[in-house]
């Protein structure tokens, strides 16, 4: 009786496990049944020739629906389930809050095209300015990409900058024009826009919606047929590009590299051209977008690797791996991501130095773009002076490590890196060189000898509908901008170049421009370099007492607004003395503005009950003398706290 339950079971799981499969094949054509793991210990070998090889990126402005377009991609190659879920590929916690793409991520797809299959790299690419390094580093391992618009919004400031980063590393660019279903949806204009500014023919460009699935199988038809197959070579020497990498608790380091020539394979040992360091080869895997573990990557072929690596300094981004005993040339390093905004981050306590170090080494491991350097405070300690790429960079930072890492940290007002000409330096222990570079305000330049101060410019690009152009002309020079060069982008939209200071448009520009442009203008910007600027330190005296922790730099010109900003909002923070506490905001010897903090007060005359007037005004004039007496001896005791509330973002 028993074994013909268990025989029941047996058939019972079986049928089970049928039906799932031949439902899975009745969702999707594509789905090939024999490369479908079941066994999660299985590890595979794929040797896919080179011919059926196509390495892409999907590059967007942000929210134009670049994530939305990977999971029909997924779906239709079976690599996941229909209606599995919303934007598949964006795993952090951060982009699922925001709906915004902040790491770029990689899966590897198997598609069925004229009796033959292929092997589709795919990389999912953020579309906001900030993270234009993961696009950038994206694109390093790519050989096309498909450019992506919306139908409503059209060419955005972000599209003009993704397309010519594209077109600059000479690869294939396949443009589609998205949310085709949308009720307000003009594709023929964006049409036109894309035919104008990139001059690309008309009938190469693809109307989808990602949403509905609409003409998503002529996006990869012609992602076989347009982008080329890479240039590799599999019978020379191992070398292998690191192009990203992440932290994981139980693992490591995990890499995830391109294939250039020879083969990867577990067991192997390597050497970084970088560090110089042996490592053995532990696991390779690709991503579908679960983990799938292989024995070998072949050249052309894009995985992840995990070696032993453990810090950030170790799986360091554009590095070349080759095997041990048969070293070779390195592939030549991309442009590492220059930091353009800073920022101090401290511990909330002192004791939780050491935790808030290992989740910062940690993170920036997966986000090579921060750059880190130890800086101390009088008034909050221990701490780090981070680099970003821009303000949400830094925000996206800061909530990341409260999410993955519990760890809470203060973040000071962001600021920019300045440079200076010395005067006489050589003769100057403290300064090495003619020029100074800085950005922290207690590391300004002493105003005697210094010659000049460059602050750093960039090249804003700002797309926006013909009526607001007044607004935003204003606002751009409000922000001390000049006007570069304007274009016509139809009858409807203006494309306006701006020479702006970074320091300018970290905090508020973007929010403002969206703001007077009821959220139709777009905004990009890249480096242009240093200008010569009229910049000062303003500096924070109480009592006469100056109080370095609270200084800032600023240009000339926002100081005074600046002061009495800085002034009113200590009042507010300060706390009561039984002393009289005068703020002021000055710049060398000038005073730029002042308020008063009153002190505790008695009622003295509070006992008095009538008499003579004489009586009253004696014990306030004594009451008056021991304040005074006490304002010229006391100390303004600031707690963590007051410095925390007035540097904190």
């Amino acid at each position: 009786m028993k074994s013909r339950i268990i025989l029941r079971q047996l058939l019972s799981h079986k049928l089970n496990q049928i039906n799932k499969s031949v439902y899975k094949r009745s969702l999707c054509p594509n789905f090939i049944s024999h490369h479908y793991c079941t066994n999660e210990k299985e590890v595979k070998e794929y040797e896919t020739p080179i011919d059926r090889i196509r390495n892409f990126s999907i590059i967007a402005h942000v929210d134009h629906g670049k994530s939305t377009l990977a999971d029909r991609l997924l779906e239709m190659t079976g690599a996941i389930k229909v209606n599995s879920g919303m934007q598949v590929l964006d795993k952090l916690q951060i982009e699922k809050e925001r709906g915004i793409t902040v790491k770029a991520q990689t899966v590897t797809l198997k598609y069925f095209y004229d009796g033959e299959e292929y092997l589709l790299n795919l990389i999912d690419t953020p579309g906001h300015v900030d993270f234009a390094s993961e696009v950038y580093r994206s694109l390093s391992s790519c050989q096309g990409v498909i450019l992506l618009v919306d139908a409503n919004d059209g060419v955005q400031a972000q599209t003009v900058a993704n397309f010519y980063l594209a077109f600059g590393r000479d690869l294939t660019i396949i443009p589609v024009i998205n949310k085709i279903d949308l009720k307000n949806a003009n594709p023929e204009r964006v049409v036109n826009q894309i035919n104008s500014l990139f001059d690309i023919e008309k009938r190469d460009i693809i109307k989808i919606s990602a949403k509905n699935g609409t003409n998503i199988d002529q996006v990869l038809e012609a992602v076989v047929e347009r982008i080329p197959e890479p240039t590799v070579d599999r019978n020379k020497p191992l070398k292998a590009f690191i192009f990203d990498s992440w932290y994981d608790r139980y693992r490591g380091a995990i890499v995830m590299v391109y294939v250039k020539e020879g083969v990867l394979s577990t067991g192997d040992q390597i050497i970084s051209c970088c560090t110089n360091k042996t490592y053995e080869v532990r696991s390779l895997f690709f991503l579908r977008p679960d983990e799938e573990k292989v024995t070998k990557i072949f050249a052309g072929q894009i995985g992840c690797v995990i070696c032993g690596m453990k810090t950030s300094g170790e799986a360091q981004i554009g590095d070349t791996l080759y095997s041990k005993g048969s070293p070779v040339e390195a592939l030549p390093e991309f442009k590492r991501a220059k930091p353009m905004v800073f920022a101090g981050v401290y511990p909330m306590d002192q004791s939780q130095y050491i935790s808030l170090k290992a989740a910062i080494e940690k993170l920036t491991l997966n986000d090579s773009a921060v750059s880190v350097t130890r800086e101390s405070s009088i008034a909050l300690g221990q701490g780090w002076r981070l680099g970003f790429l821009g303000l949400l960079h830094m925000e996206v930072f800061s909530q990341r490590l409260d999410q993955e890492y519990d760890a809470q940290a203060v973040l000071t007002v962001p600021g920019v890196t300045y440079k200076a000409k010395i005067f006489g330096s050589k003769n100057i222990a403290k300064y090495r060189g003619d020029e100074v570079i800085f950005s922290n305000p207690s590391d300004f330049p002493n105003p005697v000898i210094t010659q000049e101060i460059f602050e750093p410019m960039v090249l804003g690009t700002i797309i926006t509908p013909d009526k607001y152009l007044g607004d935003v002309l204003s606002l751009c020079i409000e922000r001390r901008g000049k006007e570069k060069s304007t274009k016509n982008i139809d009858n409807e939209r203006i494309m306006l170049q701006f020479i702006l200071p970074l320091n300018e448009i970290i905090i508020d520009f973007h929010d403002t421009l969206k703001s007077i442009s009821s959220g139709y203008a777009s905004f990009d910007y890249e480096d242009y370099g240093y200008e010569s600027s009229n910049i000062v330190k303003m500096d924070v005296l109480l009592n006469g007492t100056l109080v370095e922790e609270l200084s800032t730099i600023l240009h000339c010109t926002k100081a005074t607004e600046k002061g009495k900003q800085m002034c009113k909002k200590l009042l507010d923070i300060i706390p009561r003395q039984q002393f009289l506490i005068v703020i002021q905001a000055c710049v060398g010897a000038k005073i730029l503005a002042r308020e008063n903090l009153k002190p505790y007060r008695k009622d003295v005359t509070q006992k008095l009950y009538g008499g003579d007037i004489t009586r009253r005004q004696k014990l306030l004039a004594r009451q008056a003398e021991g304040k005074k007496k006490m304002r010229m001896i006391g100390n303004i005791a600031l707690p963590r706290e007051t410095f925390i509330k007035v540097m904190k973002k």
